[in-house]
């Protein structure tokens, strides 16, 4: 069990994705840039890269223009010779993941309550 305070610190953010491709050498790995919102394109203009491992569920082309759920505080994580720099949320399914999303559009960068 974790305390409130312990979950607090995990931030929870709704991001775009920006573009998606398979990474090179395995078949469970995307490479997503994503758009967190305009206080992150200050520091990274052309979004945050972040691996993650659905690409057995889902072809890249799919992804691109949808929102979905990161853990956007975590410490980065190189993946296959790339960093990733947050971890998608999805659910565990009999046929693989399921990305978490929001139901309505909102803002890139939205923290999660």
């Amino acid at each position: 069990m974790i305390t409130i305070d312990e979950f607090k610190r995990v931030e929870l953010k709704v991001a775009k994705v920006l573009s998606a491709e398979r990474v090179e050498g395995s078949d469970k790995l995307l490479k997503l840039m994503l758009d967190l919102g305009p206080e992150e394109k200050a520091n990274l203009p052309a979004g945050r890269q972040v691996i993650a491992g659905i690409g057995k569920a889902y072809e890249p082309e799919s992804l691109i223009g949808k929102q979905i759920i990161i853990v956007a505080n975590l410490e980065p994580r190189s993946l296959m010779g790339l960093e990733s720099q947050g971890m998608v949320l999805a659910a565990n399914s009999e046929s693989g993941p399921v990305l978490l999303a929001p139901d309505k559009d909102v803002v890139a960068g939205t923290s999660i309550r």
